[in-house]
């Protein structure tokens, strides 16, 4: 049970994390996953494309592809909208941690 709720919680703050980086500059899945992994979530590309196509669906991320050694690549970017969400986002977390910090 403790790991369903946690996985939930962390659903959140990976979402934070890709806007982040996708705000900042394009990203990719293999990228993101490695990036994610620097910060501790273990996550697989069964995972973590999921949640990429549901932020595109949402109006959060921009899909763009091109070809990069004779493969498609996604490439994401954040829109007008995924950054307006962030910002919220940010602006709650850092509430959230003045709160609980102690």
């Amino acid at each position: 049970m403790d790991d369903k709720i946690l996985r939930k919680l962390f659903l959140g703050f990976i979402q934070i994390h890709i806007l982040h980086h996708a705000l900042e500059h394009p990203i990719y899945g293999a990228w993101m996953t490695e990036e994610l992994r620097e910060h501790g979530y273990e996550i697989s590309a069964g995972t973590l494309y999921p949640i990429l196509h549901s932020m595109e669906a949402d109006g959060l991320l921009l899909k763009e592809e091109r070809k990069v050694d004779g493969h498609i690549r996604k490439y994401y970017t954040a829109t007008v909208r995924g950054e307006e969400v962030l910002k919220e986002a940010r602006s709650k977390a850092y509430e959230l941690f003045k709160e609980i910090k102690d």
